[in-house]
């Protein structure tokens, strides 16, 4: 019941009078609790009945001294006699004795235990508390399921198989005493080479194998693109699941599949709508299945692209590069980004027939030329004065690099982007090998030669290449073309795979393997059989020379990820560990056998890799490996 005046409900009194004499109340003090009314957190509820334990309501039959909650409890667990402290309170007080040491703050409840007890005490009331702290969380919502992981309708791996790339996870060989590569295969060397097997058998990756074979080619970029193959679209699927394999979404449209090429309705979508990584990979891949297709595709929003964009996709046009792409190249040459331009005229300086190409050797003509009145042919040279506005607009930079001079830099560039076969008429019907042949004056010889090498990669011509690299047993210092051997590396590329394979074969008998590591690194793997037997004959007269096999660490290296299985009954007699008294150097020996066992069980593992992914399919009615 109530009066017309209002009481405060513990005391009786009206409010803004003193209990005692109803005196207006002197000023609060600052210390005194403000009793502004302040949002109150929600009730601790009971676990299991889901009841309010402050209000008593329903059937909980605790009260707010409940150990964990309104009270504090003691180590014992009792409850302490301060049991109007917050459960966060007592919490953060024990996280401050943690941290200090109980030495330094003891809680307050522990203050009649003996020093050497408190550590303890204040260990199992934290256990006690995290217990309470957790039991009184409420459950959030569950997430969402995610959608089930796509069928993958390829084979799976026959058994043997799928053991072997466990293997080849699981890493390396173990060390061996000081540093010591040891006689055992490295086996993370040989997964790039099993996975591409695999996949050329159109294997699948089994399913519990994909979060090591993501977490590989997460460490490793060169695994990648086989990687992700052999995953297949279940590995896409858990890819979108850990934020850690986001890069193999990169590489996929940012894990959505891709429309088929042929599914306009799809390709077009994607394209309008889709994120710049989606739009890179769909570009490529209409590209390569129809090159018209892809750029007609690009063509319709060029005008509405942004530079570095732009940039990325005419790039794309490599792939499927023809004379059909002249006209579209042609335009982007006045386009706004220099790179766009400079990338537009190196593919058109790729197609001979094309206009600027005409243009380019129209302006290396008057530059290049044949001296008659000297007492043998000589090729004559007249840089470019200047680097005009249409030389510009046809892709040359006109500002040198640091240490070069503007004349040699816009010769060298128009020589480069000249069709070759400009250069038999201006020298009076010359084939490529008396061109290169002659004698240039005035020491121009190198950078004609170096541009020469360039424009026959760019266009990829096989008779420039094998002008300019001259006879494989002509030392590198005094080769008609070039001496460097990453030119050399360029040309070889240019040629077929069993030319190539002579060629490198040649060297190395000739020259021997110091400078042979980066021709070797350009022919087709497995070796062919002459240049296999080249290089082990070669590493043969390196050990019978005494000297150490580190010496050859790179070609080793790539012996034993290239040489062709077979060649390892031509090593078994490599792998026996001479007398000491042999030894031309001090345990030279010993080295070179452990690097030749290394290599032969290297070759064997190979083969027995390349058996297991060759099984016959199990007979009818046997199980399939899961």
């Amino acid at each position: 019941m109530t009066s017309g005046t209002d009481t405060d409900a513990k005391t009786g009194t009206t409010p803004g009078t003193s209990p005692a004499h109803g005196r207006r109340p002197a000023r609060r003090s600052s210390m005194e609790k403000d009793t502004t009314p302040q949002p109150q957190p929600l009730p601790p509820t009971d676990v299991d009945t889901g009841t309010d334990v402050d209000t008593g309501t329903g059937t909980d039959t605790d009260t707010d001294t409940a150990p964990g909650f309104g009270a504090a409890p003691t180590p014992d667990g009792g409850v302490a006699p301060d049991g109007d402290v917050a459960e966060d309170s007592v919490w953060e007080e024990l996280v401050t004795s943690a941290l200090l040491g109980t030495d330094r703050r003891t809680p307050a409840r522990f203050a009649g235990r003996a020093a050497r007890d408190a550590p303890g005490a204040l260990l199992d009331a934290a256990a006690l508390h995290t217990v309470r702290r957790r039991a009184g969380l409420r459950a959030g919502p569950a997430a969402p399921p995610p959608e089930p992981a796509p069928e993958d309708p390829r084979e799976p791996l026959p058994e043997a198989a799928r053991r072997r790339l466990d293997q080849l996870l699981a890493g390396r060989a173990a060390p061996s005493p000081a540093g010591r590569r040891g006689a055992a295969p490295d086996l993370t060397e040989l997964l790039p080479q099993w996975l591409l097997l695999a996949n050329e058998r159109g294997y699948k990756a089994p399913a519990a194998t994909l979060p090591a074979l993501l977490d590989a080619a997460r460490a490793r970029t060169d695994l990648r693109p086989q990687a992700l193959r052999l995953a297949g679209p279940r590995g896409l699927w858990l890819a979108r699941l850990n934020p850690e394999w986001r890069f193999a979404l990169r590489g996929a449209g940012a894990g959505s599949s891709l429309p088929a090429p042929g599914d306009r309705e799809g390709v077009r979508l994607l394209w309008d709508e889709g994120l710049f990584a989606e739009r890179v990979a769909l570009l490529g891949a209409v590209r390569a299945a129809d090159p018209t297709a892809g750029r007609a595709l690009l063509a319709s929003t060029w005008s509405t692209e942004r530079a570095e964009d732009r940039l990325m996709f005419v790039d794309s046009l490599r792939t499927g590069l023809s004379d059909a792409d002249e006209e579209f190249l042609e335009a982007a040459l006045g386009d706004r980004s220099r790179n766009v331009r400079a990338t537009a005229a190196e593919l058109l300086s790729a197609l001979p027939a094309s206009a600027l190409a005409g243009r380019m050797a129209g302006r290396a003509v008057t530059c290049v030329g044949l001296d008659r009145t000297a007492d043998e042919p000589t090729i004559t040279v007249e840089a470019p004065h200047e680097c005009d506005t249409a030389m510009q607009r046809d892709g040359l930079t006109a500002t040198p690099p640091a240490g070069r001079g503007e004349r040699s830099w816009w010769l060298g560039q128009l020589v480069e982007a000249a069709p070759l076969s400009c250069w038999p008429p201006r020298f009076g019907g010359r084939g490529p090998e008396e061109i290169v042949a002659l004698p240039v004056a005035d020491d121009w010889q190198n950078e004609l030669h170096a541009a020469w090498c360039r424009a026959a990669v760019r266009q990829r011509d096989a008779a420039w290449s094998r002008a300019l690299l001259g006879s494989p047993a002509t030392p590198p210092a005094t080769g008609p073309g070039t001496s460097s051997l990453a030119e050399r590396a360029q040309l070889l590329s240019t040629l077929p795979p069993e030319e190539r394979a002579l060629w490198v074969a040649a060297f190395v008998a000739a020259h021997g393997l110091s400078e042979a590591f980066q021709l070797l690194g350009v022919c087709e793997v497995p070796w062919a059989e002459p240049l296999g037997r080249a290089v082990v004959d070669a590493l043969d007269i390196a050990r019978e020379a005494g000297s150490y096999p580190w010496s050859f660490s790179g070609v080793m290296g790539l012996a034993e990820r290239c040489l062709a299985p077979e060649a390892a009954r031509q090593l078994e007699s490599l792998t026996a560990r001479p007398d000491e008294t042999e030894d031309i150097s001090p345990g030279a020996g010993g080295y070179w056998a452990e690097a030749f066992q290394r290599l032969v069980s290297t070759l064997r593992l190979r083969a027995a890799m390349r058996a297991e992914l060759t099984e016959p399919p199990p007979a009818p009615g046997t199980p399939a490996s899961p």
